[in-house]
């Protein structure tokens, strides 16, 4: 059985991978999965957690997480859509054209 600090690295190592990819990709399907390997980083802690300490709490929240994190997904991908449909472009920079 691994030790919870294991569960606790890789989590860490994804959510950096997320963090950086957030704040470096110009892609905004990119940025969208980064910020689902976040979430999901944060699950696995979740989870370890729950694990070591025996109860069901962590995966419960991970439940809501994975809920919400899915209704995010399809909210954002419907805006990349209708944004695609209109400038033909997804590039982060284009979207921040809009507020002109």
């Amino acid at each position: 059985m691994l030790a919870i600090e294991n569960y606790l690295i890789v989590s860490a190592i994804l959510f950096s991978i997320g963090t950086i990819g957030v704040l470096t990709k110009r892609n905004a399907i990119v940025i969208f999965m980064c910020v689902e390997m976040m979430l999901n980083a944060v699950n696995l802690t979740f989870i370890a957690f729950s694990r070591h300490l025996g109860n069901i709490d962590g995966q419960v929240f991970v439940f809501f997480v994975m809920t919400v994190a899915a209704a995010e997904a399809a909210v954002g991908l419907a805006l990349m859509i209708a944004f695609f449909k209109n400038r033909e472009s997804i590039d982060v920079e284009d979207i921040n054209l809009l507020k002109l």
